[in-house]
């Protein structure tokens, strides 16, 4: 898609988009439009129930006294407090109409340039699709042209570019995710990450032996019934004073989990290709800092690794060894993103020196059943730390909640596990006579 500002001029053809405020007040744009229609944008918020609520859209076919094709109305919500995220949840119903109604050009006529750089960023992260394996379905058509007015063209593509930065970290965390795990695994996830040197990040990879080397015996154990080496990705922006301590990033990245010997259910087993959303997460991350240039030191880890079912397998029952000189045992083989996390955090915090750490991971589908889809779930021993990210994700709608921690849970552990070798050890008195 390309997106270009231009000034506040109606197109004599085509199609137009211009915002309408909560309580049904017209934009300047939507004012010069009505009046260019001789009130048909009026009389049809007036027949639709348009009040310009936010996520509101209305589509007017060949309005009248006009050549152009047809007037889209979005909803911007209070014009007394804007908010950038109306805009943005604007700008990506736009793309999905756009693409229901085989809309390629668009003109989008704003009031301010905030709000042209802003709607843009929607229309971008609305419009994503994944069609590099498509063949033979017809795909919709897709919006190729947009062009942003608003009274100072210049000044929007200003504000634009480090939308247009995070767009594009976005854009690489989906299509990373959305690749087949035939196509991405941990060697060529690696391979990928190589490339973005050419983005300004610095990029270091250690293969299995290196972490053997590190005692890293805990991730190497999940990927040993793979053909594919294990790999320890770690990206890092400099962008602020080299004396200053780097915020850690820590990915979870199991390009495929069957669950080891531990398989999982047919049924489940198909989305196990998104199971590195965690180290996806945070490559889109590193990209946009660095395509943003932004003024912090900042380094991803990302642990790749592919959990499958093999004669070299570990099995439950197992006991691994990680960096931190902890034996684990593994009684679950599909408990496998801790162990791929132990590893990489205590990697991060002896080698990198971070001065906070903070991992994301697929790590259990329970935090789901607590929380639903539409919230993550967190985990922290620092109250100043969950209440910036708290405050960040409420800012671009995409809440977190911060889950218990406490020595009861310890106690429960340690009673779980003590009851489950007593039944193991049980479970051997009796069959041994036999």
């Amino acid at each position: 898609m390309h997106i270009s500002f231009t000034d506040l001029t109606i197109p004599v053809s085509g199609t137009v988009a211009a915002g309408i405020y909560a309580g049904g007040e017209l934009s300047s744009a939507a004012q010069a439009l009505d009046k260019l229609s001789n009130g048909s944008i009026s009389r049809a918020l007036q027949a639709d129930r348009f009040n310009g609520d936010s996520e509101q859209l209305l589509n007017m076919v060949a309005p009248a006294n006009t050549e152009l094709e047809r007037i889209v109305l979005f909803g911007l919500g209070n014009k007394d407090n804007p908010s950038h995220l109306a805009v943005e949840n604007a700008g990506g119903l736009f793309a999905v109409k756009a693409a229901n109604l085989a809309i390629n050009t668009a003109t989008i006529l704003l009031d301010t340039d905030e709000q042209a750089a802003h709607f843009a960023y929607g229309v971008m992260l609305g419009g994503y699709r994944f069609d590099k394996y498509r063949t033979n379905e017809k795909c919709p058509a897709v919006l190729t042209e947009l062009l942003m007015g608003s009274e100072k063209p210049g000044q929007a593509e200003h504000y634009f570019r480090p939308l247009l930065a995070v767009a594009e970290g976005i854009y690489t965390t989906r299509d990373l995710i959305w690749e087949p795990a035939n196509a991405m695994n941990p060697e060529s996830y690696a391979h990928f990450c190589r490339s973005l040197t050419c983005e300004g990040l610095e990029v270091e990879i250690l293969g299995e032996e290196a972490m053997r080397e590190l005692g890293m015996g805990a991730l190497l154990g999940v990927g040993r019934g793979s053909d594919k080496e294990s790999q320890l990705v770690i990206l890092k922006h400099n962008g602020a004073d080299s004396r200053e301590a780097p915020i850690a990033f820590i990915g979870k990245g199991v390009t495929f989990d069957t669950g080891g010997l531990s398989l999982k259910a047919s049924a489940s087993m198909e989305t196990m290709k998104q199971d590195m959303g965690g180290a996806a997460t945070v490559t889109g991350l590193m990209l946009a800092l660095a395509k943003r240039r932004a003024k912090v030191n900042a380094v991803g880890v990302l642990g790749l690794v592919e959990n499958m079912p093999d004669s070299k397998a570990q099995r439950p029952g197992d006991v691994v060894r990680t960096m931190s000189g902890q034996t684990v045992e593994v009684m679950n083989t599909d408990a496998e993103g801790r162990l791929v996390l132990c590893d990489a955090l205590t990697y991060t915090q002896r080698h990198l020196k971070p001065k906070a750490m903070i991992d994301i991971a697929t790590l259990t589908s329970a935090i789901a059943i607590a929380l639903g889809e539409e919230i993550a779930g967190v985990f922290s021993n620092n109250d100043e730390l969950v209440a910036r990210l708290t405050a960040a994700g409420d800012a671009v709608a995409e809440p977190v909640w911060r889950m218990p921690m406490g020595s009861y849970f310890s106690k429960r552990l340690r009673l779980y596990v003590s009851c489950q070798h007593n039944f193991q050890q049980l479970s051997v008195e009796i069959l041994e006579p036999c």
